[in-house]
């Protein structure tokens, strides 16, 4: 049932701390998830630095799905979106063509407060990788919820549990946040070909084995998969059809080598547009790694 057990590996982004989960070395992609990443959570004074904002940054090729448990992140692209998000909201960017963004965590320095959420990156189909990018945001009230028998659901994209979520997808997917309660079982249908659950929180039981936050479980196809929570646990769910085989280079991601090589081309030449009401920074092309003498 269970095809492999990924733990996040902890990456520090200048202030706070991610948990890396995808892409990893047996599993590039689950459905069309090619990243994944659970940010948090982190508890922020009021009057942190800047530089623990993510700075304008480009991407082609995907759409990034940014899911918050707790805070608030400000959003600002090149196509002249500024837009806030908060917890169980959903703000979806198709870079497709290119895009450049910044996120800001504008309100938490202010205030100060809880920081906790996913940043997932799904690739967009062969032939919609170059279409026009674009913004999307979701309130509740896009996303299908249901609650009985100790679980909460929220649809957060796709398709899944007969419900369908507001937010256009570009292939056949889904992408599920559960709350369960101590106790609560709940079962993932076997309706799509890959499937993973990540631990967000808490421990739960599968096929006769405990697992703990900070853990994706990758599932064989075939079977439904029953969850039990051994204590109060937060679980996202997620996968679909295979996306097949992409190059991933720092934020860009293609079927194309060479036009992961016209992307970093692009961004170093400065042919990318920044966003209108963030142009000031940006994230340089990172260096290429030196080559390793003792390889």
């Amino acid at each position: 049932m269970i095809e492999l057990v990924i733990d996040q590996r902890r990456k520090d982004l200048g202030g706070f701390e991610v948990g890396r989960v995808l892409p990893f070395a047996k599993r590039r992609t689950v459905g069309p998830f090619i990243f994944f990443d659970h940010m948090g959570p982190v508890e922020f004074a009021p009057g942190f630095p800047r530089t623990v904002d993510v700075r304008p940054h480009p991407h082609i090729g995907l759409s990034t799905v940014t899911y918050l448990f707790d805070g608030e992140i400000t959003h600002r692209d090149s196509v002249g979106v500024t837009q806030k998000i908060h917890p169980g909201e959903v703000n979806w960017m198709v870079a497709g063509s290119g895009i450049t963004h910044s996120e800001r965590f504008e309100t938490l320095r202010a205030e100060g407060g809880k920081m906790h959420g996913i940043q997932a990156w799904c690739a967009l189909p062969v032939e919609r990788e170059e279409i026009d990018p674009s913004f999307h945001h979701h309130g509740v009230e896009d996303l299908p919820t249901y609650e009985g028998g100790g679980m909460w659901a929220r649809l957060i994209a796709g398709e899944a549990f007969g419900a369908k979520a507001a937010v256009k997808t570009h292939s056949p997917m889904f992408y599920v946040h559960w709350r369960l309660q101590p106790g609560a079982q709940a079962q993932l249908p076997a309706e799509y070909p890959e499937r993973a659950a990540y631990v967000a929180q808490g421990v739960v039981e599968v096929d006769g084995r405990q697992f703990q936050a900070g853990q994706m479980l990758v599932f064989q196809p075939g079977q439904p998969v029953l969850f039990t929570a051994v204590t109060e646990a937060m679980v996202m769910l997620l996968g679909g059809e295979p996306i097949g085989p992409r190059f991933i280079e720092w934020n860009f991601v293609s079927s194309s080598k060479e036009r992961l090589e016209q992307a970093k081309a692009d961004w170093k030449a400065g042919r990318m547009k920044l966003p209108d009401a963030d142009d000031s920074e940006f994230i340089p092309l990172p260096e290429p790694a030196p080559p390793n003498p003792m390889s």
